[in-house]
């Protein structure tokens, strides 16, 4: 094996690397968002639990009840967005490890 062909070696290893690294990079940017949508309907029922004295429930009824299924649809989906970001994270960590522990030049550069 030539100097050259090992050169390009190493370089696939590290941009193998580096793309795996961007993909852990995405799937905590997918927890950052998720963690929003979570707190958004955090926020509507608390204003809502805030304002009470000046409404009636009853006479409102028809508003608080789309209100309270579209929260529990965000609360859902923040929840969603959150388990799969987490797997796939522990994926991506199997994936460093693995190239760490069979490619040595790569894991000088990975902490």
């Amino acid at each position: 094996m030539g100097e050259d062909e090992i050169a390009e070696s190493a370089q696939i290893i590290i941009n193998e690397a580096q793309l795996v690294l961007a993909e852990k990079r995405t799937a905590l940017a997918t927890v950052r968002t998720a963690i929003a949508v979570l707190a958004l309907p955090l926020s509507i029922f608390s204003v809502l639990i805030a304002t009470s004295k000046l409404y009636n429930p009853d006479k409102v009824l028809y508003l608080l009840i789309p209100v309270s299924v579209i929260n529990s649809l965000l609360v859902v989906l923040g929840s969603y967005l959150i388990v799969r970001s987490l797997i796939r994270i522990r994926r991506y960590e199997k994936m460093i490890l693995h190239l760490k522990q069979k490619h040595s030049v790569v894991a000088e550069f990975i902490d």
